[in-house]
């Protein structure tokens, strides 16, 4: 009888401290992004928020009682790789969700895999507007691609805003590089151009690491053009500005938040000053969150002038990894479709560095950054700042409830 009762006791022991085992395993959270090569100012600061915002949850006690661990892979900003990455973080890795995707054609090529194994996957900085559409209700009962960056939908009409209402162009030309970024950029400009009843002078192509625009700005020059509308990455917009030097040719650049990039700036110097381009989020500590979060990341990553490589990307992958966080949370659970029906009703706001997300997905919705969101930012003596002071002074502003006017 003794036996027995020290048998059954150590079967009950063993499976408690089984299941405490199991209850104390990580999160597995994948983190894909061009760690390496002409995007990876962009990828590097998106994985350093990501590391940042774990850090701090892991520090208060994690999500249900356990630690967040991150998977982290280069994709390189190629579409084959980005699907590599995927089905290995999938498969092998055993990921709850995925976060991260900075190139439009990677993320397409890529969270089919996610959509497929019914795992969220979080595109914290690609900007096509098409990304959250491809497995869009009512063609597929769920979603699982969610976003918190500003679509280009949000940003061309933005940039058209700017270029022509607000500054009184006349006559611009469009310069898009070559990838679905660029391209789906290029149609999203030109629709809103349309809208105004303008018709670009000249619309050119470029491929990603040319080195001469002369070709593309000649054309532009010729055709009369009084302003630059560019959709592309930091390098090639860098050669725009520096091409224009070159010529002798001196005109206002205005493109997606891409102007922002490091590469761009510091490639371009005093060719790229004045450029302007919509934020997200401006390396300005203009609300009490804000500064933290830029006191935690330059005392953290150190970045070379106390810049953030690329604020918004860092920006906004600290957010993401906050919103899955509040989602796994609500669910009680890292079971995909719980997780994505919970992240389509996210009860409680979760404040983050760009805004506070009020309910920002969801089930037909799943972009977290309304039009009213984005502010100006101005390439300025080698930083990223304002445009406008009345943006500056406004600080952050809170998300448009779902069902609200689509821009202002």
């Amino acid at each position: 009888m003794q036996f027995r009762f020290k048998l059954m006791a150590g079967a009950v022991a063993f499976a408690l401290s089984a299941s405490m085992a199991i209850a104390a395993d990580p999160i597995k959270i994948g983190v894909s992004g061009p760690f390496t090569g002409g995007s990876s100012s962009m990828g590097v600061s998106m994985r350093d928020g990501v590391r940042l915002a774990a850090a701090e949850i892991n520090k208060s006690g994690g999500v249900l009682g356990r630690q967040i661990q991150l998977v982290e892979r280069d994709e390189e900003a190629k579409n084959e790789r980005g699907v590599q990455v995927a089905q290995e973080l999938i498969n092998k890795e055993k990921v709850v969700a995925t976060v991260g995707y900075i190139n439009t054609g990677v993320a397409l090529a890529s969270q089919r895999f996610y959509q497929d194994a019914k795992i969220p996957v979080f595109n914290n900085v690609a900007t096509g507007t098409v990304i959250t559409d491809q497995f869009k209700p009512p063609q597929y009962p769920d979603n699982y691609v969610f976003r918190n960056a500003a679509k280009d939908s949000i940003q061309a009409p933005m940039i058209v805003e700017e270029a022509i209402t607000r500054r009184g162009f006349k006559k611009p030309a469009i310069l898009a590089d070559s990838t679905n970024y660029g391209q789906l950029g290029r149609e999203d400009l030109e629709k809103a151009l349309k809208a105004k009843g303008i018709t670009p002078v000249a619309v050119e192509k470029f491929n990603i690491k040319d080195v001469d625009m002369t070709a593309q700005l000649l054309k532009a020059k010729q055709a009369g053009a009084d302003v630059i509308l560019t959709y592309g990455i930091g390098p090639e917009l860098a050669q725009i500005a520096n091409g224009m030097g070159k010529l002798g040719w001196k005109l206002p650049i205005v493109g997606s938040w891409t102007l922002a990039m490091a590469n761009y700036i510091d490639n371009s110097g005093a060719n790229g000053e004045g450029a302007r381009m919509p934020q997200t989020f401006i390396q300005e500590p203009n609300t009490p969150k804000r500064k933290a979060f830029i006191d935690a990341y330059v005392a953290m990553f150190k970045p070379k002038n106390n810049r953030i490589d690329s604020a918004v990307s860092a920006a906004q992958g600290y957010d993401s990894i906050y919103l899955l966080a509040a989602a796994i949370k609500q669910a009680g659970s890292t079971d995909g479709p719980k997780v994505r029906a919970a992240l389509e009703d996210l009860k409680t706001p979760v404040e983050g560095v760009v805004t506070t997300y009020d309910r920002p997905f969801t089930h037909d919705d799943h972009d977290a950054i309304t039009a009213n969101i984005p502010v100006f930012g101005e390439v300025k003596g080698g930083r990223v700042v304002y445009a406008y002071d009345s943006d500056l002074k406004a600080g952050s502003k809170v998300r448009e409830k779902a069902g609200a006017t689509a821009s202002k």
